[in-house]
């Protein structure tokens, strides 16, 4: 048995009895116990004296009237409530956070939330770290708190694993008259329970009051909405349970982002002037407005730069991993960038510059080579060698066993790369003098990097670096480990002065281009990579920010999408979603593609981009219908925000 305030009282047993009764009258058409219907058996053994007879459920004396009298009455008979000593439930009075999250735990199943939840996530046992209560804000949750109608609404739709809406913002606009009353926090929540019938709102259905204390018979109303059997459903009058209209698709807005990445790899728009041309016009007549090629790839410029040629020997290399001299020797002396610029600009589209690689590079690479103080490398551990093994090493012909290259970082745990030394000066010299070369020498509309303009969590223990953080640390070695909290921000500050840098070089060639961030979702880049994102936006020196989302999983997506990091960029800066159109061996269908779009519509971004160019087409449904889904999704010619 349970109590809620001084009231409730119930428990899982009861309610599992509860359940049972249901199936046993939907059986024999009666309410007895299951033995009463089957005569013993006449060589059965003398019965055990009977179980003592509980005593019947006593139905609360302020119920008659209520609007939920029958859901009320119902929950009293199958002991799930229970009046107090005097016989009163008070189906008026507020609930607190406590009492509500204890229902809804003694009714339905709990587990064992993980190292990442919230106060209110470990309350309810919520073992999905993409719930529609995620983002609610931890020092909300007082158990002693009254807790409002729009939270209990939320608590109980995470309770019950509900969905993320894909239009949440559209159901509730739909559905309820006060909507734009909602908090930000609970509006996924309060619009999963929409979808699923749960909602109950006296004494108008389209008014929700999501703000006002929830009552404990508006409580139990929930409960009986949220059971699973029809007829208990419909124990609450349907007056109060708001219609659910058909759901429409969130209109283009006026101003949107629509981007493209073009890149080298697995594709080849860049290769010819033609096939520039064609994807230009292709792009253009589904209404594409910026486009985002690669410059910086592999080590090398994809731009004729007086950089590169000093440094690398190559003043451009077209051809990623896949090129042969006689491949970029048939390039000759095309400009690339340039010829896009032509194309793009006279089709009235945007062109911002992508630098994929950021400091990261390919292995056998020939700056290192020149200059192998300029790369990083991860901690090296000296393993300790039992006695017998180091004896047989020194034996004549025996080999010691070759040790991982710290250098060596694995993209995807296949490929083998570099990372050059975001902090030593001659690095950032050099990233910079690249910037320099396309932002003086061409008409661009920004400059972009990625989430490699960051470094692995786990490198930084180059020569060069641990005398720097020395010298700044009063002589102590950086910790062994590289995820220590001080030694991951000393790092990720260095990088963010870094990105001050770009920024302020950007705009000292053309004042007006856009410094674009195309990173991972925070905090993963901030642990992981260093990349400190939301400091940058804090900083000021980013003026577009394009989060990779790229997630197959409709949860995962919205989650990522409401993020409190994102929420805080959404208020200062053109924010949009980066979504994969998919891969070569992975390829993402049109609807699943057409859903993100209108997720992202309904929660205001100011648009998306696409990774990348010839995934576009490639799908199930053909080039053909995929390029039909794209133009009705994008009917007609838009500005960017």
């Amino acid at each position: 048995m349970f109590k809620l305030g001084r009231g409730w009282r119930s428990g899982l047993t009861a309610f599992a009895g509860f359940i049972l009764a249901l199936g046993l009258v939907l059986v024999t058409g009666v309410g007895l116990p299951l033995q009463a219907q089957v005569s013993p058996s006449p060589t059965a053994p003398a019965s055990p004296a009977p179980a003592e007879v509980p005593a019947p459920p006593i139905i609360p004396r302020d119920i008659q009237g209520h609007w939920a009298q029958d859901c009320l009455r119902f929950l009293a008979q199958q002991r799930t409530i229970a009046p107090n000593q005097e016989g009163f439930f008070y189906p008026d009075q507020p609930i607190t956070w406590g009492d509500f999250a204890g229902v809804l735990n003694l009714v339905f199943p709990s587990g064992t939330s993980g190292g990442w939840a919230s106060p209110l996530e470990r309350a309810l046992g919520l073992t999905n770290v993409a719930n529609v209560a995620s983002h609610y804000p931890p020092h909300y949750f007082i158990p002693a708190r009254q807790i409002t109608r729009a939270e209990a609404i939320m608590a109980l739709a995470a309770k019950l694993e509900a969905a993320y809406p894909t239009v949440a913002n559209g159901i509730l606009t739909s559905s309820l008259s006060d909507a734009s009353q909602v908090p930000a926090y609970a509006r996924e929540g309060v619009a999963a329970a929409l979808m699923r019938g749960l909602v109950v709102n006296y004494p108008e259905a389209r008014q929700l009051n999501p703000n006002q204390p929830m009552t404990r018979g508006a409580a139990a109303a929930l409960l009986c909405r949220a059971n699973g059997d029809p007829r208990v459903q419909a124990l609450v009058p349907a007056q109060y349970v708001p219609a659910f209209p058909e759901l429409q698709r969130p209109t283009a807005p006026e101003r949107e982002t629509r981007g493209v990445w073009l890149t080298n790899i697995d594709s080849n728009v860049l290769f010819s002037r033609e096939n520039l041309e064609a994807a230009v016009d292709r792009l253009a007549e589904l209404n594409i407005n910026t486009l985002y090629p690669v410059v910086w790839n592999w080590g090398y410029t994809l731009f004729p730069s007086a950089t590169a040629e000093r440094e690398l020997g190559e003043k451009q290399h077209l051809y990623g991993e896949t090129s042969t001299p006689r491949l970029e020797a048939a390039q000759a002396d095309r400009d690339m960038l340039q010829e896009l610029i032509d194309l793009a600009h006279a089709r009235g589209m945007k062109v911002i510059p992508w630098f994929e690689f950021g400091f990261m590079a390919p292995n056998n690479y020939v700056l290192e080579r020149r200059h192998p103080d300029w790369f990083t490398q991860k901690r090296v551990e000296v393993p300790e060698t039992p006695l017998l093994p180091r004896i047989l090493q020194q034996l004549p012909g025996m080999q010691p066993e070759p040790q991982p290259d710290p250098r060596i970082w694995l993209e995807g745990n296949v490929l083998p790369r570099l990372w050059m030394n975001p902090f030593h000066p001659q690095v950032q010299k050099f990233l910079l003098e690249l910037t320099n070369d396309v932002m003086s020498n061409y008409e661009v509309d920004g400059f972009q990097v990625d989430d490699h303009l960051g470094l692995p969590v786990e490198f930084g223990y180059d020569p060069y670096t641990i005398n720097l953080y020395q010298t700044e640390h009063g002589g102590a070695a950086p910790p062994d480990n590289p995820a220590e909290a001080e030694w991951v921000r000393w790092r990720a500050n260095k990088i963010s002065n870094f990105m001050g840098e770009i920024h302020k070089l950007v705009k000292a060639r053309r004042p007006g281009a856009v410094v674009s961030v195309s990173p991972n979702p925070y905090p993963f880049a901030y642990v992981n990579y260093l990349q400190d994102w939301p400091e940058w936006q804090r900083r000021g020196i980013m003026d577009e920010l394009i989060v990779q989302i790229y997630r197959d999983d409709q949860n995962r997506f919205i989650w990522e999408l409401n993020k409190p990091s994102i929420e805080e960029a959404r208020r200062r800066i053109s924010t949009s979603v980066g979504l994969l159109s998919g891969l070569r061996a992975k390829p993402v269908t049109m609807p699943w593609l057409r859903a993100q779009i209108d997720a992202v519509r309904d929660r205001n971004f100011a648009g998306v981009s696409f990774f990348f160019y010839e995934t576009l087409w490639i799908g199930p449904e053909g080039p053909q219908q995929r390029a039909a889904g794209f133009k009705e999704a994008f009917p007609n010619v838009v500005a960017r925000p």
